[in-house]
């Protein structure tokens, strides 16, 4: 539990005759209040938030958990790549709309312990290894949210990136009852960094270029890059978890279309999954000016309970 600390400085008179001054009761009737203030705002009637600290693999991982006053469900945050810290913002509204929260700051980011990996300090973030090592800090979060969240439906939450990370920890986590993913990628790791060489990251790209170019690009472009393949649709065919996939049509992170493409052929093998297509948005779904996506999200989560029961 946060608390704020509150100094209060006076000046205490001794009078021999009497014992205690009116001013230093003062002061007292003054500290309670401010004490009491402090453990109503740490309580408030929204939520509870308290800092901790777990393990996974080997080292420190530090966050923080928001709970409403009464949890239709429970997520996890999984990050995005880069050096991710707790998302504060999005674990405060996802609470305000009754939904447990665990937001931790990644590894070697903040205050959690172990080394980041990624392309600010020269090291690849989509090597499989590194994927399966953020998958199992996902899972430990799962684990310790779970023992105050038994009687809620428990899932993932994740940006980007966590649309590797998240299908790996789920199958690993018997715990994990559903996954919501914002912009998360459905190609393996290669075809991914095929097409964001093709886009540049240009916000025009999609003025410029078909579907039917990146297809091809996708398909034939030689890899710039060897490492061991990811592929999400390894763990999701395996999964029978209700998923629910949310896509800008402009992002040129991610091919859209072929992510698409590949979880109609997974919902035609009959898995629960879901997704929504914005037609004018881009990859930061989360930081658009448009609130759609994540209303959706939070309606998606809070019918968990109704699907949990009833499947």
């Amino acid at each position: 539990m946060n608390k704020n600390n509150y100094t209060i400085s006076y000046t205490k008179s001794f009078d021999r005759v009497r014992s205690i001054s009116i001013s230093y009761l003062k002061c007292l009737f003054l500290l309670f209040l401010l004490v009491s203030f402090n453990e109503v705002k740490a309580q408030s009637p929204e939520m509870i938030t308290e800092n901790i600290s777990f393990n996974s693999e080997g080292v420190t991982l530090v966050g923080t958990i928001y709970k409403p006053q009464h949890s239709h469900a429970a997520v996890v945050i999984v990050h995005g790549s880069g050096q991710e810290s707790r998302t504060k913002g999005f674990a405060s509204l996802l609470a305000k709309n009754g939904i447990s929260v665990l937001t931790y700051d990644k590894r070697g980011v903040g205050e959690s312990g172990g080394i980041y990996a990624g392309p600010e300090v020269g090291t690849n973030n989509i090597d499989s290894a590194n994927l399966t090592l953020l998958a199992k800090d996902a899972s430990a979060a799962i684990n310790v949210l779970h023992q105050q969240n038994k009687d809620v439906p428990i899932g993932l939450v994740g940006f980007s990136q966590a649309g590797w990370i998240i299908p790996i920890a789920a199958n690993n986590n018997s715990l994990v009852d559903f996954m919501v993913l914002f912009s998360g990628s459905l190609v393996p790791t290669l075809e991914q960094l095929r097409f964001q060489f093709f886009t540049e990251g240009k916000p025009n790209f999609w003025d410029n270029h078909t579907e039917a170019e990146v297809r091809e690009h996708v398909r034939d472009d030689a890899d710039r890059y060897q490492f061991a393949n990811t592929d999400p649709c390894d763990a999701l065919c395996t999964l029978s978890i209700p998923g629910l996939w949310l896509f800008g049509n402009k992002d040129v992170q991610i091919p859209v279309g072929l992510s698409m493409e590949r979880l109609n052929a997974l919902k035609a093998q009959g898995k629960p999954y879901e997704y929504c297509l914005f037609s004018t948005l881009g990859h930061n779904l989360t930081f658009s000016d448009s609130t759609e996506p994540i209303n959706i999200a939070i309606h998606w989560i809070k019918n968990r309970r109704h699907y949990i029961k009833n499947k």
